[in-house]
């Protein structure tokens, strides 16, 4: 029997059911809106990919639309546009989504359509063919761009040999491996009901998609999901010295879960660091001496990890001072941040939480995550008073923390004069 459960107020018109296999179908009235939108997440990624499976997450997203045992690709595009709607898909590190907007009184097209490319895709070798064409000239744009190669090559040094380190996107000679049978044996191992949602928001009735979750995917064997690869921050450095205009570098340090007790007090150093035209490095960096068009502090959350990085461009002249003052202004923010940074860091993250959940788009995809990580939707509130908990000196231990841990460098162009990495991590820990 399907089990219906308490939404614990995260909003009046959220209702979510979970399926006897264990897929759940979570739904969203918004009074006044009068499209729908609906998508399918899947708890599996690129970091859920094996060695010979890297960038295959990426190509199963780009193949979904590309086929079915009843629609063509053609088919697909024209059910979906013939109702004036869109359907789009997307890969990251721990999720795989499927989503369509369509018209309310169209939501069954879109469920129809969703759920048939999720269970009945063929992956007709011609059409393979020609999408491993596409994502090798999509390969071959990011190769030629330095500021995609920097991130690329920071995360891997930062997880080195792990799958979660690994790009999205794969490698030319695994993208060329792939077959029909390995597609299919990987939507068989990770594209299981248990790590799967279907949330639909706008001008939605739940019975109906319900109706079309059960039908589409109640059949779906309940099989326990494999383990993931834990991941390890390793760091160390990569340097790409190249004939550029500008020297592009990444500066990280190990992250945290967003299951972290820590998480919001990191989240909130990263922006008051480098997250908005008042942040320290942006004033010192940008403002105050004209070293870099733009740089900016993050903070990348996974299940089990994270990664804190600081990211910027600049001249080959430019690149020593920039990095010295990048440095100096870490460990002093770390040091001195202050009561009015903080409250100014936690309007800026409230607003971000709050301004998300403003569309259907941002709703659906805030319940099929917290539906995944959590097992249960989490109510703004209670995210906002998390926020306003954390006190200065809670994010002043966390920035302490995070710079005792071994930096990761990445940098691509002119790099003379980048200072070694023993001394980065030395001008971090102020010696």
């Amino acid at each position: 029997m399907n089990q219906h459960f308490s939404t614990f107020g995260a909003s009046p018109g959220l209702t979510v059911t979970r399926l006897d296999n264990g897929f759940t179908v979570a739904s969203e009235t918004i009074p006044g809106v009068a499209t729908a939108t609906l998508g399918v997440w899947v708890g599996a990624g690129s970091r859920h990919e094996r060695a010979d499976e890297h960038g295959l997450s990426h190509l199963i997203e780009h193949m979904a639309f590309k086929g079915t045992t009843t629609r063509s690709a053609r088919a697909i595009a024209e059910e979906i546009e013939n109702v004036g709607g869109e359907i789009n898909a997307a890969t990251s590190t721990e999720s795989t989504s499927y989503t369509a907007r369509v018209l309310g009184e169209d939501a069954r097209v879109a469920l129809d359509v969703l759920g048939d490319i999720l269970t009945h895709s063929v992956f007709d070798a011609g059409e393979l063919a020609r999408e491993k064409g596409v994502i090798l000239q999509e390969y071959a744009a990011i190769e030629d761009t330095p500021d995609d190669v920097v991130y690329d090559a920071f995360i891997e040094t930062a997880f080195p040999g792990q799958p979660i380190g690994r790009p999205i996107l794969g490698r030319p000679e695994t993208i060329n491996s792939f077959d029909r049978k390995a597609i299919e044996a990987y939507i068989a191992r990770e594209y299981v009901p248990g790590r799967m949602v279907l949330a639909a928001a706008g001008a939605v009735e739940h019975a109906e998609i319900v109706d079309a979750a059960q039908r589409h995917f109640g059949g779906l064997k309940a099989v326990e999901a494999p383990p993931v690869v834990e991941g390890v921050y390793g760091g160390g450095e990569r340097r790409m010295q190249k004939r550029l205009e500008q020297a592009n570098l990444v500066l990280g340090l190990p992250g945290l879960s967003f299951r972290d007790d820590g998480y919001y007090a990191l989240h909130l150093f990263s922006q008051i660091l480098g997250g908005g035209l008042t942040s320290r490095l942006w004033h010192e960096v940008r403002e105050t001496r004209g070293l870099a068009y733009e740089i900016q502090a993050f903070h990348w959350p996974f299940a089990d990890c994270g990664l804190f990085g600081i990211g910027a461009g600049t001249s080959g002249a430019d690149l020593p001072e920039l990095m010295d003052v990048t440095l100096a202004t870490t460990r002093t923010a770390a040091e001195e941040l202050d009561e009015a940074e903080l409250a100014r860091a936690k309007a800026q993250l409230k607003v971000s939480l709050l301004s998300a959940l403003e569309t259907p788009g941002g709703r659906i995809e805030r319940n099929a995550r917290q539906l995944l990580a959590w097992g249960r939707v989490i109510p703004p509130q209670e995210l906002i008073a998390k926020v306003d908990a954390v006190t200065v000196e809670d994010t002043r231990a966390a920035a302490r923390t995070l710079l005792a841990g071994a930096p990761t460098l990445a940098a691509i162009g002119p790099l003379k004069g980048l200072l070694p990495l023993a001394r980065v991590a030395g001008a971090l820990r102020g010696a």
